[in-house]
């Protein structure tokens, strides 16, 4: 085989050499014209060396593909050799860029469309390690108590470093009712434990509203998927119609991201003018700016938004163009610091590529990549407290003393309290939520105050 090659290659370096050989005695029949010749005879040989610097990885690729179909110990077809060097190609580039086989394609379609079955997780490879950006809120992942920045290290017993991010992604869906186990290591444990969970459909809904107090709204977003602007807008139409909308808390927290054209929408909703978010790419398809533009559904009620460390991708792309135009207050914890755009590009057999074409900056000309957003005001997620009051027992204020003079205002400060027992529950086990409630009530007046 050896001697085999070394005859080809040889032929090779002769095939060039009678190459080289016929362009000289081509260029000494034009003595007559020096100088035109020299030119011609310039360009020639560039084009040539840049023709030769194309063509030679493509000829060391063919090279080694003979070599793995006919040596490689185990036979492999052509099409499983390609495939892989295609997904190598991909992953050498960023995590973000990958291949998709048919099937893949076809599930990356359905996440972004609707419904699919699963434990509902968006994952990021980061050094090597399968780990969590997100649970899906509602999901199976979510009542197993998964959280963001844990790392999935085996999948029913098969190591996911063995496996791509696509892989694994295949290997945790499944037909709902089925079981999957995971072996996961919590970001704050350096033991890592079994998990066993039952898939289910993961819910189309990407949009959660709930009435806190009078007029003070809480708006969850867990993901943009292709419904998510059109359920924000139905859901605010419904609110703005039970009366005055005093004031907003957009929570991002956990949201992974999905689509870019769902972020810029949706940011529009509470944004009348400027740009929302610009892209960067090698050519003119890639780069480009969005703007917000004045509608009649826009809200302009005062706002916090909740942010933490799952907020990724197209959520913080919302979170950075409200930030940026001083239009909320963000409250919570860093972002996860995605600022890439992919484009998903069907390939004729049905299978896909998921290329990362652009960099993303918000409205400040500020990149976030590996940064993420900073929010206004830093508060981690504490555990939930057992009773609601935020005031140690220990403490006493002139209410509390016997046979006080009642204040004109007394009775007043209790009708701001929520009345449903559920809400009462919902904001005791969020630390985060009930600052956010505080602040954006106070908001209007540090307004006045500035």
């Amino acid at each position: 085989m050896k001697n085999i090659i070394t005859k080809l290659e040889d032929a090779r370096e002769m095939s060039a050499l009678l190459n080289i050989s016929t362009k000289f005695k081509l260029c000494t029949l034009c003595l007559a014209l020096p100088l035109l010749c020299l030119g011609a005879a310039g360009v020639s040989h560039a084009e040539a060396s840049a023709k030769n610097a194309q063509v030679q990885p493509l000829r060391q690729f063919s090279h080694v593909l003979d070599l793995v179909e006919k040596e490689y110990v185990d036979e492999k077809s052509r099409k499983e050799i390609i495939e892989g060097a295609i997904r190598g190609m991909l992953q050498s580039l960023d995590p973000h860029s990958v291949y998709l086989t048919p099937d893949e394609f076809k599930e990356m379609s359905e996440n972004n469309s609707g419904e699919f079955f699963g434990v509902g997780i968006e994952i990021s490879v980061e050094n090597g390690q399968v780990t969590i950006v997100a649970p899906i809120e509602d999901t199976p992942a979510d009542r197993a108590g998964l959280k963001s920045g844990d790392m999935i290290l085996a999948v029913d017993g098969r190591p996911t470093q063995e496996m791509t991010s696509n892989e694994t992604v295949s290997a945790i869906r499944g037909p709902k009712g089925t079981t999957v186990e995971l072996l996961v290591l919590d970001k704050n444990s350096a033991t890592p434990r079994t998990v066993s969970i039952v898939r289910d459909a993961i819910p189309m809904t990407s949009v959660k509203v709930r009435e806190l107090e009078d007029g003070y709204y809480w708006v969850r977003i867990t993901r943009f998927i292709g419904r998510t602007t059109q359920e924000l807008t139905e859901e605010m139409r419904k609110v703005a119609k039970e009366g005055e909308i005093k004031g907003l808390i957009l929570d991002m927290r956990n949201n992974p991201g999905g689509l870019l054209d769902e972020s810029v929408h949706v940011a529009d909703v509470f944004l009348s003018d400027g740009e929302i978010v610009s892209m960067k790419g090698r050519n003119d398809k890639s780069t480009r700016a969005y703007s917000a533009s004045a509608q009649a559904g826009d809200i302009a009620a005062p706002m916090v938004v909740l942010i933490n460390s799952g907020s990724a991708s197209a959520s913080e792309i919302v979170a950075g163009a409200l930030k940026d135009h001083n239009r909320a207050l963000l409250l919570g914890e860093r972002t996860f610091g995605k600022a890439s755009v992919q484009d998903v590009i069907p390939m004729p057999d049905g299978s896909g590529i998921k290329l990362t074409v652009a960099r993303y900056y918000t409205p400040s000309g500020k990149s976030i990549q590996a940064e993420g957003i900073v929010p206004d005001i830093e508060v981690p997620f504490e555990p939930s407290v057992e009773k609601d009051s935020d005031l140690p027992n220990w403490q006493i204020r002139e209410q509390s003393l016997a046979h006080h003079l009642e204040g004109e205002n007394e009775g007043a400060a209790e009708e701001s309290k929520p009345k449903d027992p559920e809400v009462e529950k919902f904001l005791a086990q969020d630390n985060q939520l009930r600052l956010a409630l505080q602040l954006v009530k106070g908001l209007p007046r540090f307004k006045e105050v500035q």
